[in-house]
């Protein structure tokens, strides 16, 4: 096994429970679906996080031609990972056998943990590109990591409902306009 594969797998694993935790939440909340008071921003950033988790792994594979790795590129690609998973874990709340859930409050009460965790994704990201490539990432890539960081850093801290409807609909056009510019191919 080259070193891409081997260090590979505990990033795929990882990305995987993403996967997994998205996926498992979104099956509970269909499973109590009486029970869950649905708030659509909270459903779409998992369908969102679904995407980024999908795209990340997909993005991977461009540095499968890297020979020599050091700790500190493993440890960015895996921060990567690591903070996928924990958005995943953040977006969905777990859903009691009991009890009204409601995704609105459970959105408010953790969005600051939340956006916060995606200013600190994109952050890495940035790293990620300095510390692989030797510098930042292309002016259209930084345009798209600049956009969201400070849309991310600005939820943070702010409770407008039509600033957090606005985000997660923006962010899904410019995530698809994001992953066809520069990802549509596996290379």
């Amino acid at each position: 096994m080259d070193e891409f594969g081997y260090l590979s797998v505990i990033t795929s694993v990882i990305i995987g429970l993403s996967i997994t935790q998205l996926l498992q939440g979104i099956g509970q909340i269909i499973n109590a679906r009486d029970r869950v008071r649905i708030y659509w921003p909270t459903m779409a950033w998992a369908v969102f996080l679904l995407l980024v988790d999908t795209q990340a792994w997909w993005a991977m594979f461009s540095y499968r031609t890297l020979q020599a790795w050091t700790f500190i590129q493993f440890t960015v690609v895996l921060l990567e990972a690591i903070m996928l998973y924990l958005l995943a874990a953040i977006v969905l709340p777990n859903i009691p056998d009991e009890g009204e859930v409601d995704l609105r409050g459970n959105y408010f009460r953790h969005a600051g943990w939340f956006f916060g965790s995606l200013v600190v994704l994109l952050l890495d990201s940035l790293l990620k590109s300095v510390v692989i490539s030797g510098g930042l990432p292309g002016k259209l890539d930084l345009g798209f990591h600049l956009f969201w960081i400070t849309t991310a850093f600005i939820a943070v801290f702010s409770r407008s409902e039509r600033y957090h409807k606005a985000f997660v609909c923006l962010s899904f056009a410019v995530f698809i306009t994001y992953i066809a510019l520069l990802f549509p191919w596996l290379r």
